[in-house]
């Protein structure tokens, strides 16, 4: 009932920068928080960023000062702005969003399929 797509992701050398996009699609009434995630090999899932309806932000400690998490109520997308990025970012990133369905107007727990961001010289 609703589709997170992702796009942005791809191999930038140490240093460099990519910007991540999601967006929601579907029987959406309002979206509450959207957030990012990444899973690299041999790892648990990890939140990067999150981004409240309201704008309020928290981040990871690993990624404070050099990540940014944005979002477009209206259109129902979530970006994710990476700078400074370190080897240690390679992981595959996932786009979450807490959606309120139109159809059951029940809150439900929805994920894109995920975008490689390999960080490498």
């Amino acid at each position: 009932q609703v589709q997170l797509v992702e796009s942005g992701g791809g191999l930038v050398q140490p240093g460099g920068s990519l910007r991540l996009s999601c967006a929601a699609s579907g029987s959406i009434a309002t979206i509450d928080d959207m957030a990012w995630y990444r899973q690299a090999p041999g790892k648990q899932r990890e939140l990067v960023a999150r981004c409240t309806h309201g704008g309020s932000t928290n981040y990871a400690d690993s990624v404070k000062g050099r990540f940014t998490i944005s979002r477009d109520n209206a259109k129902n997308t979530a970006f994710l702005q990476m700078n400074s990025l370190k080897p240690e970012d390679t992981a595959v990133y996932y786009c979450y969003a807490r959606v309120l369905l139109v159809t059951t107007w029940v809150q439900n727990d929805c994920w894109g399929q995920g975008t490689q961001v390999t960080v490498s010289a």
